[in-house]
């Protein structure tokens, strides 16, 4: 596998390197030349420590050259042993690489010091604060959030809601959902709120003139049809219908007064008769399996009809619709509850010493668990990831990153050999002395 980046042909590197490598063959062609300039004129005089310089130059040189070289690949194309190491030991530097990075960059203790030292939440709070951070923070969320409902699947998230809904519904145990809920409202005493606003509404029901003409009409209706002959014989005698206006405006005056009398009465025979209907209605739905089952199923039947599975398939497209119409604005409310929580986060911040230590020693505690569980997966990653690269780029990349520094060392090699070339040979001079 190629490295990503590749050197491009005018990489500033690659120039240096030519360079550096012209002058470094430049210099060892140079002794070599003067090594046989000085051979030719007999190596005596000056000649001779010109050959002294030149002969040791050239071989620096030329050792320096082979080592180099060695590093990168075979000198001359010959495959001698221990050359092209980088290339022959790729695999070797690259678990090296990565333990290198796995112990002295993804060691927990290292990492959790660092973090100790920046104090994350001290340096969020200052951060937010800001107000110009604020704005960046609630205009990037806007426009990650608008971005991401316009990439939703809108099918595939009304049904997934739908189905989720339905789910929820249906696994729910309505009856004992139902008890509970009742049982607490006795306990309270607001059932009977319950029964005084159905008996309130039921007196104000039947105090009503159309109520009365309706039980008149069915009255007259109903005695017409059962004793026609007696109503022909009293209507002769007196108006059947004022007859019928006047008892159906009896009835509702005792229906109302036995109604006001049961709102102020508390213990009146309809409360005790309601609460010993709603304790065993309750009981019921505890304890007798085919009422609980008959419940659910009924429960089961709405939530299953097509009327609710239409209402749910258009929840997601209103919610949906709100809350882009909101993003879109200028003074959305959901972007300003996003501004004031995070500003008052940030006040809270630095105000508040016990919230950012706890702040620090939660994100302490998870960056622990994280380095632990993702270390040796980082490690194995550069380790394989190395591993994978072609040699060529891999020697080419190295090259450029040290080669310069490396042309050098031959340029030393070579004028240091000369160096010290002279000074063994006035060594070797006084020593004959």
């Amino acid at each position: 596998m190629p490295l990503i980046s590749s050197p491009r042909p005018s990489d500033p590197r690659a120039i240096d390197l030519r360079r550096m490598k012209r002058v470094a063959l430049g210099c060892l062609l140079a002794s070599l030349a003067g090594l046989i300039v000085s051979l030719g004129m007999g190596a005596q005089g000056p000649w001779a420590w010109l050959k002294a310089f030149c002969e040791a130059a050239a071989i620096g040189g030329l050792a320096d050259w082979f080592a180099v070289v060695a590093l990168f690949r075979h000198p001359l194309g010959l495959p001698i042993p221990h050359t092209a190491l980088i290339p022959q030991g790729k695999h070797r530097i690259a678990d090296s690489l990565a333990e290198f990075v796995r112990d002295n960059f993804l060691h927990p203790e290292v990492l959790l010091q660092k973090l100790e030292i920046l104090n994350p939440a001290e340096r969020l709070g200052q951060w937010l604060r800001e107000p110009v951070n604020l704005a960046q923070v609630t205009g990037s969320v806007r426009t990650m959030a608008v971005e991401a409902l316009s990439l939703l699947n809108e099918q595939a998230v009304r049904r997934a809601i739908g189905e989720f809904l339905v789910a929820r519904a249906l696994s729910w145990n309505a009856t004992g959902t139902a008890a509970s809920v009742l049982d607490v409202l006795t306990k309270s005493g607001r059932h009977q709120d319950v029964l005084d606003g159905a008996l309130s509404k039921l007196r104000d029901y039947l105090a009503t003139p159309e109520v009365r003409a309706l039980v008149a009409a069915r009255l007259v209706k109903f005695a017409s049809t059962q004793w026609p002959k007696a109503i022909k014989l009293v209507d002769t005698i007196a108006n059947v219908d004022k007859m019928a206006d006047s008892l159906s405006d009896k009835l509702a005056l005792q229906l109302v007064e036995e109604v006001q009398t049961a709102l102020s009465q508390p213990d009146h025979s309809v409360r005790r008769q309601f609460d010993d209907w709603i304790h065993e209605f309750i009981e019921r739905l505890r304890h007798d399996p085919e009422f609980a089952s008959e419940v659910n199923a009924m429960k089961d039947r709405v939530v299953q009809s097509d009327d609710v599975r239409a209402y749910l398939d258009g929840v997601w497209t209103e919610v949906r619709a709100t809350i882009e119409q909101d993003l879109r604005r200028e003074d959305s409310v959901l972007m300003r509850h996003l501004d004031q929580s995070l500003a008052a986060l940030g006040d809270r911040l630095s105000r508040d010493p016990a919230l950012v230590q706890a702040i620090n020693e939660h994100v302490l505690s998870a960056a622990g668990r994280m380095v632990g569980s993702m270390r040796e997966g980082i490690t194995r990653h550069i380790a394989t990831t190395v591993k994978d690269w072609d040699d060529r780029s891999l020697v080419r990349q190295i090259e450029l990153s040290v080669g310069r520094d490396l042309q050098f060392i031959r340029l030393n090699g070579t004028l240091v050999g000369g160096v010290i070339g002279l000074l063994l040979y006035a060594v070797t001079i006084l020593a004959q002395r």
